[in-house]
């Protein structure tokens, strides 16, 4: 077996390099099980980084994290070549980062590599092999992660949670070969909860769920992104956690393609929390089979300790809908700005399912979805929104 390369010194800032991965101070027992085929380490360590680059890669055993939580202040950790994971069922995570001015980078042409379709089966985290989930940016603060491909995820890619001030910017999370074949599903772009000053810039996301999904958190912006093949730029589901506050999330300049849904709100039905001051400004829609716009107050959780889930002290099985929408988590100042697009023929333009009272202050402008069918079922639609457009 290869050593690990140890932390580079470079002045003030500890620096890592992966096609390895920095070992964290905390986790040596942890990285005593990979393997690697690069060791950088010494007084040659940047110089031998460089020069290796493009060989590097990094095979991560079976079942094990690679743990890179409770970095020093400062540290930059950089992806180079291929990082792979062994196949185990278990539920994760492959990756896990935290720290406080941590700098996260992917270098050119590098990218790591869940090998999904060892795991897809069509069930996701709803049942069949249990699946990890991939990348954990838990406590992370005033940091940045830059430039990361992320390929064949075996369910959900990043959990952001706990986090303050965190950029993630050119993103990549490329699914699509779970389209077809065995099924990838369940795999979310970015799951958001308990955080605040998260922005996403420039993503672009193929996959089989929500593109971003922010269930908790405040002052959150998505812009200039791509999403496709999945359910869309989604709010919640809002309720059931420990923290069921939404308030001040910006969807802006993004493109929804080839998914099932292009915005969404949906809030659990019987739950308590807010949700306050959502925009979505100049987003495009095209090839929307299921709803263009939709807000739903009618959602249900069926929990289970047998599978994955994202609900604290305990799992949730999958969403349901009962259809008969309730008022414990308001929808206010809702904001649409210039969204445009299309829905295919089978599918619905805009839906509206509010409780009594509890979708108000809305300002819809420029909101033309066209294409679909008009829904007659929407209940309590604000008089700014219109369930025809």
């Amino acid at each position: 077996m290869v050593h690990l390369l140890s932390i580079i010194s470079l002045g003030v800032a500890a620096t890592a390099v992966l096609g390895a991965p920095a070992p964290a101070p905390t986790a040596a027992a942890d990285f005593a099980k990979r393997a690697t085929t690069c060791t950088f380490s010494g007084s040659n360590g940047a110089s031998s980084a460089s020069k290796s680059k493009t060989a590097c890669s990094m095979a991560v055993p079976s079942g094990v994290t690679l743990d890179l939580t409770g970095l020093n202040q400062g540290t930059t950790v950089i992806f180079e070549g291929e990082t792979t994971f062994g196949y185990e069922e278990w539920s994760g995570p492959l990756v896990s980062i935290s720290g406080t001015d941590i700098t996260v980078t992917g270098a050119s042409g590098s990218y790591l590599n869940g090998n999904g379709a060892d795991y897809w089966d069509g069930l996701g985290s709803n049942g069949g092999k249990t699946k990890p989930k991939f990348f954990y940016a838990h406590n992370m603060i005033s940091s940045s992660i830059t430039g990361i491909y992320i390929q064949n995820s075996p369910v959900q890619v990043f959990s952001i949670d706990d986090s303050t001030d965190l950029t993630l910017t050119d993103i990549t999370i490329d699914d699509s070969d779970g389209d077809t074949g065995a099924l990838g599903a369940n795999t979310d772009g970015f799951d958001i909860g308990d955080s605040t000053g998260i922005t996403i810039t420039g993503a672009n996301v193929y996959n089989q769920d929500d593109c971003v999904a922010v269930n908790s958190g405040t002052t959150i912006t998505f812009t200039s992104g791509v999403c496709s093949g999945g359910h869309g730029l989604s709010i919640g589901s809002v309720g059931g956690r420990t923290d069921n506050t939404v308030n001040g999330v910006t969807f802006s300049s993004s493109e929804i393609k080839d998914s099932q849904n292009g915005v969404r709100i949906k809030t659990i039905s019987g739950d308590t929390g807010t949700v306050n001051d959502v925009t979505y400004k100049d987003i495009t829609l095209s090839g929307i089979t299921d709803y263009g716009i939709v807000v739903r107050q009618d959602t249900s959780w069926c929990f289970s300790t047998a599978t994955q889930g994202v609900k604290k002290g305990a799992t949730r099985k999958y969403d349901g809908t009962s259809g008969v929408p309730t008022n414990g988590i308001p929808i206010t100042n809702f904001v649409l700005d210039n969204v445009q697009g299309t829905v295919d023929s089978t599918g619905t333009n805009v839906y509206i399912l509010c409780g009594s009272g509890s979708c108000s202050d809305w300002t819809w402008t420029d909101v033309s979805v066209t294409g679909g069918k008009t829904s007659t079922g929407c209940t309590n639609v604000p008089s700014a929104a219109s369930c025809s457009d």
